[in-house]
C-alpha cells in the first residue's frame, strides 16, 4: 500500500488547511503520512516565478474572492486563519528546518501545527527566534538544542534535498501530495486524494 507523501511549507494558509484535513483522511484508510518539509520560496524561484508576478500585479476581483474562499474554508474546517499576517510573505526557513528537527523527535505534527497556529491564527512572525523558542517550549523541545540543530549542515541539506526532490518530481508549490507517482496540488484536491486511496485499497469510490 503506497504511503502519502506530504510536501509542505507552513507559510501557506492552503497548506494549513490540507495539513489539518489530510490527517483524518489518512487515518480512515490506515495510510501512513511521510511529512516532507520544503522551502516553498526555493520552489517558486526555480519553477514558479509567476507567484511573484501575481503579487506585484494583483487582480482585485481575484484577491477579493480568494479572501472569501479562504474564510469559507476556515469556517468549514473549524480553523482560525487570518487573511494576511502582518509579516507576509514570511521567511519560513528556520521554521521548516525546525519541522525536520521536530521530526527527529517524532514531533513533526505537533511542531508544524503550532507553527501554523502561531502564524495564521495569532499573527506571530515565525521567522523570529523568540517565536520559535516559545513554540519549542509548547511542544516539549529544548529551545537551545533547537536553535543549534537548525543551523547544522545535515538539517540544512535535508531541507534543500526535500525542496529539490519536489521540483524534480514536477511540483511547483505547497501543499503537494503524492500517492505513489500520482501528484495532487492544493487543499481542494483532497477529494481526489481520497479517491486514489480508495482505488488502491479496492474500495468503492
Amino acid at each position: 500500500m503506497p504511503r502519502i507523501e506530504f510536501f509542505f511549507d507552513c507559510s501557506s494558509p492552503w497548506t494549513y488547511l490540507a495539513f489539518h484535513r489530510i490527517q483524518p483522511l489518512a487515518a480512515e484508510f490506515g495510510t501512513p503520512i511521510e511529512w516532507k518539509p520544503i522551502l516553498v520560496g526555493g520552489v517558486f524561484n526555480a519553477v514558479n516565478q509567476s507567484v511573484y508576478q501575481s503579487r506585484d500585479n494583483p487582480v482585485p476581483a481575484k484577491v477579493a474572492y480568494t479572501e472569501k474562499d479562504l474564510q469559507d474554508w476556515a469556517r468549514h474546517t473549524g480553523l482560525r486563519i487570518i487573511w494576511k499576517p502582518t509579516v507576509f510573505p514570511v521567511n519560513s526557513v528556520k521554521a521548516m528546518r525546525g519541522c525536520l528537527v521536530a521530526g527527529e523527535k517524532g514531533a513533526t505534527v505537533l511542531f508544524a501545527r503550532a507553527v501554523f497556529e502561531a502564524y495564521w491564527g495569532d499573527d506571530q512572525d515565525i521567522s523570529q527566534d523568540e517565536v520559535l523558542g516559545k513554540i519549542c517550549e509548547r511542544v516539549g523541545i529544548d529551545p537551545k538544542f533547537f536553535s543549534a540543530r537548525i543551523n547544522e549542515p545535515a538539517i540544512k541539506d535535508q531541507l534543500r534535498a526535500n525542496t529539490e526532490e519536489l521540483i524534480r518530481r514536477g511540483g511547483f508549490g505547497s501543499p503537494t501530495i503524492f500517492i505513489g507517482d500520482d501528484m495532487y496540488f492544493g487543499n481542494d484536491r483532497l477529494p481526489l486524494v481520497r479517491d486514489a486511496l480508495a482505488k488502491n485499497q479496492g474500495r468503492a469510490l
